[in-house]
């Protein structure tokens, strides 16, 4: 073999497969092909898109302002005191907007049964008041709507928020519970 029929030899593979792979690439962008890929990527895409729109549409929007982000530590010790007492001064907050009281209690041991008074008061000197009853050990959300605080009637200059254990609200010598998460919730 000479030189020219080993050019046209390499010329004639090269084209050959060149053809081949040009028409291959080319049936793949075929509208025939195309289209069904396409339409498969749209509905994968846009069923979990559609799903979590029409979740987040049936969602309260809520705004909070939170008092207390962190934990609390209330100690009581029998003895010592009459009531163990903690409070956040308001400032003459306006609650006007708000809709709800939110916090999370724990106690520190399973076996103490302690209750716990929380009071709202106002600067116009009216003071309501919940109790909550057997607390648990584990983390618990409580969530409570001002129409609870039935004795409070302006909102709109709040003086204090406080947590209070009482000796009667409680049965052995100690007990210690955590308060965290404090806020107050408003609905749009």
């Amino acid at each position: 073999m000479n030189k020219g029929e080993i050019y046209e030899h390499l010329a004639k593979i090269y084209l050959d497969n060149s053809g081949k792979k040009r028409k291959r690439h080319k049936d793949f962008f075929n509208p025939k092909f195309i289209y069904p890929i396409i339409f498969f990527l749209i509905i994968v895409i846009s069923v979990p898109l559609f799903n979590l729109i029409s979740k987040r549409s049936n969602l309260k929007s809520q705004m909070a302002f939170v008092i207390q982000p962190t934990s609390v530590r209330m100690n009581f010790l029998r003895g010592a005191t009459k009531k163990e007492i903690f409070s956040f001064d308001l400032e003459h907050l306006d609650l006007g907007d708000f809709s709800y009281l939110s916090f999370s209690i724990r106690k520190l041991w399973p076996a103490d049964t302690i209750s716990l008074r929380v009071e709202l008061s106002n600067k116009l000197g009216e003071k309501s008041e919940i109790y909550l009853e057997d607390l648990t050990y584990k983390w618990k959300n409580y969530e409570y709507g001002f129409s609870n605080f039935k004795d409070i009637t302006n909102w709109q200059k709040m003086d204090k928020l406080s947590f209070v254990i009482e000796e009667w609200n409680i049965k052995g010598e100690r007990g210690i519970i955590y308060i965290d998460n404090v806020k107050f919730i408003k609905e749009r």
